[in-house]
C-alpha cells in the first residue's frame, strides 16, 4: 500500500525525498490541492512581488527519478478520499483567514496569489493591507517599492503584535513612515466592501486593492471525524506521530510537542517544513527520532533583515544588544530563569543570530551584562561558572 502524503508543498515533497534517501522502496503517493508541482513560499513576498526578474520558486521536483506518484489539483475532503496506505503523512499547511464583507480581498499564500498581486502593484494604485504582521510588513515593502499609495491597518496597538512584545513591535512603526506607508494601529475592520474597507467605527478607507494578512489557520478541517486529534493543527508527539497509528504530520499544520521548550508548538515557517520531514521519514522506517528544533524565521522588510530563533514565551529577562534609537543594527535576547538563552531577535545582525541559535541549542547560561554589549560576540557572553 505504501506511503500517502497529503499536501504537496515543501514539507510534503521533502518527506518523499527523505523516504527515498533513507532507502524506502515502497509506493509513495503525493497528493496536492494546487495544480502546480511543489514550490517554495518565502520567495513569494520576498522576491516575486519585488524583483524585476524574480526567480522561479519551483522545487524542481523530479517525480520520475524518485518514483513518486504525484496527483495535483486534488482537494482531499476526508480520509475516505485517500487510497489505501500503510503510513499517512499530513502536510496540508495552512489557509489564510478571510475578513467578512462582499468586497474582493486578496491574499498572499500561493504562487498565483503572488503573480496576481504583482500585476496590480503599479504607481498610484491605492493599496490597503489589513494586518501589520510579518507578511503585512513585507507586502507593504513591496507595494511601496512599486510606487503604490499604501495604508496598513492593524487592530493591535503596534505592528507584529502577535509575534513580539509591544515595546519591540513599536520600534518598527517608524520604518513604515520612512517608506511612505501610512500605518494605522488600533483600528478594527468591520468588513471588506467594494472600493475599500469599512471600519467598525463607521469610517471608510478607499482602496483599489485590499490585501488581507491577518494570519492563517491550519488546514485540518478535512480530518473531522477521522479519530486524528486536532486542535491548533494536527497534534503530534516528539516524533511527529499523530494519535492514530501510522499517521504523521509535518509543516504548518503540525502542532508538535517540543521537549526543549516543554510545550506544544506550531511553527509556520520554512525551516520547519524543510527539516521536520527528516524525522517523519526516519520514524516511518522504524526509527524513534525526536524533532527537537530551535525554530527559526526571517523577514525582509523596509530594507532590513529581521531574524528570529527560539521561543520567548516563558522568558524571565529581556536583554537588548544595541540601542535602536541610535543603532541601525540591533538585537534582543530573552533569557529564562536559569540565565539560558531561549530566543533572539536580530535586525541586520546575522552573526548574533547564528551564535544565538547555537547558544539556545546548547542551553549554556549567559552573562546579561556581557550579552548587553553589542561589541562582545554573543558566543563570548557565557556566564562564569
Amino acid at each position: 500500500m505504501g506511503v500517502v502524503i497529503v499536501g504537496a508543498g515543501l514539507a510534503g515533497w521533502r518527506t518523499a525525498e527523505e523516504l527515498r534517501a533513507r532507502g524506502y522502496d515502497g509506493r509513495i503517493e503525493l497528493i496536492g490541492a494546487e495544480q502546480r508541482p511543489p514550490y517554495d513560499r518565502p520567495p513569494l513576498s520576498k522576491k516575486v512581488l519585488i524583483e524585476p526578474d524574480p526567480p522561479d520558486p519551483s522545487l524542481r521536483a523530479d517525480f520520475a527519478a524518485l518514483d513518486v506518484a504525484f496527483q495535483p489539483g486534488v482537494a482531499v475532503t476526508s480520509l475516505d478520499d485517500l487510497p489505501a496506505w500503510d503510513h499517512l503523512v499530513i502536510a496540508t499547511g495552512a489557509l489564510p483567514i478571510a475578513l467578512p464583507g462582499p468586497g474582493r480581498q486578496r491574499f498572499l499564500r500561493t504562487y498565483e496569489d503572488a503573480l496576481a498581486l504583482r500585476d496590480m502593484l503599479k504607481p498610484g494604485v491605492r493599496v490597503a493591507i489589513v494586518g501589520a504582521g510579518w507578511i503585512g510588513a513585507e507586502l507593504a515593502t513591496a507595494a511601496a517599492g512599486h510606487g503604490c499609495e499604501v495604508t496598513v491597518v492593524e487592530a493591535a496597538a503596534t505592528p507584529l503584535a502577535a509575534a513580539l512584545p509591544a515595546e519591540l513591535g513599536e520600534l518598527t512603526a517608524a520604518w513604515y513612515h520612512a517608506a511612505g506607508v501610512e500605518l494605522r494601529t488600533g483600528v478594527k475592520v468591520g468588513s471588506v466592501e467594494d472600493g475599500g474597507l469599512a471600519f467598525a467605527d463607521g469610517e471608510f478607507l478607499n482602496a483599489d486593492v485590499v490585501v488581507t494578512a491577518v494570519g492563517v489557520r491550519p488546514a485540518v478541517a478535512w480530518l473531522a471525524g477521522s479519530g486524528i486529534t486536532t486542535g491548533n493543527g494536527v497534534e503530534v508527539d516528539e516524533g511527529l506521530r499523530a494519535s492514530v497509528p501510522g499517521v504523521y504530520a509535518a509543516g504548518d499544520c503540525a502542532a508538535f510537542w517540543s521537549r526543549r521548550f516543554g510545550r506544544r508548538l506550531r511553527v509556520e515557517h520554512w525551516d520547519v517544513a524543510l527539516h521536520a520531514p527528516e524525522v517523519v521519514a526516519a520514524n516511518v522506517l522504524g526509527a524513534d527520532e525526536a524533532y527537537d528544533v530551535v525554530p527559526y524565521f526571517w523577514s525582509e522588510q523596509f530594507g532590513r533583515m529581521l531574524q528570529y530563533a527560539g521561543h520567548h514565551g516563558d522568558a524571565a529577562t529581556l536583554v537588548r544588544r544595541g540601542d535602536p534609537a541610535y543603532d541601525a543594527k540591533w538585537a534582543v535576547c530573552w533569557l529564562n530563569a536559569g540565565g539560558q538563552l531561549v530566543a533572539i531577535l536580530t535586525v541586520d545582525r546575522h552573526r548574533d543570530l547564528v551564535q544565538g541559535r547555537r547558544a539556545i541549542a546548547d542551553g549554556i547560561p549567559l552573562d546579561p551584562a556581557r550579552l548587553a554589549d553589542p561589541a562582545v560576540p554573543l558566543k563570548q557572553a557565557v556566564a562564569p561558572s
